[in-house]
């Protein structure tokens, strides 16, 4: 029997990496228990009359330029004829666990993004499927057949070329990327489409002549480093369609919050703190649920103008008491312009969560005064 000695090179196995992104999910939930919808510019969110925000939108309605966080006013006035309906986030989560069960029946390497989008691992989970793009298409047909809902599936060797291949051909669609193509399928995209790449980066890439991720690949890792820091051997990897990060299963909350936009602006401190107190009281009960503590507490401040700040206070000891994260977003309440400037938008959030851990009841010990 041949054997292969220690130095020769095992044969790297190419992982196969699916990205499933449901199709406008929010607003397909309601049109497919609504027929009557179907065709129409649906759109969910808050009320237009008021200082709502659209959540979703479905491809009728984005054809007249409407899309998610949009104020609903501007949306109503590009879509005079959409339907306006509220967001039902629990009937938004019960779908998503269905779905979410077809992907885990697949594969337990499932990465939940969000309600509608996963990655999901099927390296070594094909079973008796000869290839991943004939299991990403059972996937479709049981999420189809079993949620009268469609999913759109990017498969590729990495998580970058997946995610953008997912977002190809939407609705309903199915884009596979094989390794040897990876290169042939970035090169003419907008380098906009790499993951990192916002407005201020692509703003300094296009200083640099970068309009399409060919031309990102062409910029030499020197340079890259030396513009862009850290951030640039990440982008010089995607250039090349290169990405090394895991699918995990178990991702760990980093953070917990609540916010909320007011019809009418706060003007009054009063207000504002007795707003702070509520939804204190709502990530108290979040973290109560969840059986974790927490020590830094954020304060989001949005002006009418939308500027937008927020201020953040670590606490000497983890917790998880509603008075307590109250306390503490009044104090940073007053690190503002509140008391001078009316406000469009409050939030309480709080990060550098912990399991279980001390319950301290002792408020000045605790904000550390």
């Amino acid at each position: 029997m041949e054997m292969s000695s220690p130095s020769e090179p095992r044969e790297v196995v190419p992982r196969r990496i699916l990205h499933c992104d449901m199709d406008c999910f929010y607003a397909a939930v309601h049109i497919r228990d609504d027929p009557s919808l179907q065709g129409k510019p649906v759109l969910i969110g808050g009320d237009p009359s008021g200082r709502g925000v659209v959540a979703a939108a479905s491809y009728e309605a984005r054809r007249f330029g409407v899309h998610s966080a949009m104020p609903a006013a501007q949306a109503k006035r590009l879509c005079p004829e959409a339907i306006f309906l509220r967001a039902e986030f629990s009937r938004y989560r019960q779908e998503s666990e269905r779905i979410f069960a077809i992907y885990r029946s697949f594969t337990p390497a499932v990465q939940t993004l969000s309600l509608d989008e996963a990655y999901l691992d099927v390296t070594n989970h094909l079973g008796d499927f000869p290839s991943a793009t004939a299991l990403a298409q059972e996937i479709r047909r049981r999420v189809l057949e079993e949620c009268a809902l469609t999913v759109s599936v990017g498969v590729g060797p990495n998580k970058l070329v997946a995610k953008i291949a997912s977002d190809f051909d939407k609705p309903d669609g199915l884009t596979v990327i094989p390794p040897k193509k990876v290169q042939a399928f970035l090169d003419p995209l907008p380098v906009r489409r790499l993951q990192g790449v916002g407005p201020a980066t692509g703003a300094k890439l296009k200083e640099l002549g970068v309009e399409l991720i060919a031309d990102l690949r062409a910029i030499d890792l020197e340079v890259l480093v030396q513009r862009f820091g850290r951030h640039g051997k990440g982008l010089h990897d995607f250039a090349h369609g290169l990405d090394s990060r895991r699918v995990q299963a178990h991702r760990q909350r980093k953070s917990l919050g609540a916010e909320n936009t007011f019809r009418n602006d706060l003007a009054h401190l009063s207000a504002m703190e007795a707003e702070i107190n509520r939804l204190a009281d709502q990530v108290a009960q979040g973290l109560e649920r969840r059986d974790l503590t927490a020590y830094t507490v954020t304060l989001k401040v949005r002006y009418p103008d939308f500027t937008t700040l927020s201020r953040s206070m670590t606490l000497a000891v983890s917790t998880r008491d509603s008075e307590v994260l109250a306390a503490a977003s009044r104090l940073l309440l007053r690190r503002t312009e509140a008391a001078q400037r009316r406000v469009r938008l409050l939030g309480v959030s709080v990060s550098k969560l912990e399991k279980g851990g001390p319950i301290q009841l002792s408020l000045f010990p605790l904000l550390g005064i």
